[in-house]
């Protein structure tokens, strides 16, 4: 899994981890935002309004620093075509995430999939498989769901 994004995870995880006041990013925040861009990319279309949910998930759940949201767009526009494995972030979320955590993760994504006002196939499959990989029940991610879905 060498790609752009790969590489942009490694080095903001390289520079925490040699340089603690470097950033503020936890390497599960990056792992959820890795998610997020694969969700984001995954209907092979891109809409300025998943683009802008996404923006609004990194500053408001993961609290990204704003010098890094303008690169990570960036990257989720050169991905668009492209997958990567999505075992490396799930492991990094099963070891840091409690099920709360977990929860949001899958609301946050749900948000994104529902901002252009059309679920495609591809982001609800997506969703299904990091639940899963995660340990979200399933009636946890049908709860979620709906209740993004009726906001």
């Amino acid at each position: 899994m060498l790609n752009s994004i790969k590489s942009f995870f490694e080095e903001k995880l390289s520079k925490k981890d040699s340089d603690e006041s470097s950033s503020n990013v936890s390497s599960t925040d990056l792992a959820s935002a890795a998610l997020l861009i694969e969700l984001i990319n995954s209907d092979n279309e891109l809409d300025d309004r998943e683009t802008e949910e996404f923006l609004e998930v990194l500053q408001s759940s993961l609290e990204i620093p704003e010098e890094d949201l303008k690169e990570m767009v960036r990257l989720a526009e050169a991905q668009a075509h492209q997958a990567t494995s999505l075992y490396e972030f799930t492991r990094l979320i099963n070891d840091e995430y409690d099920y709360q955590q977990k929860l949001q993760l899958i609301s946050n994504m749900w948000r994104i999939a529902f901002s252009d006002k059309e679920l495609d196939k591809y982001e609800e499959h997506l969703i299904r498989k990091v639940s899963e990989l995660i340990y979200v029940s399933h009636s946890d991610f049908i709860k979620a769901k709906l209740q993004v879905r009726d906001e």
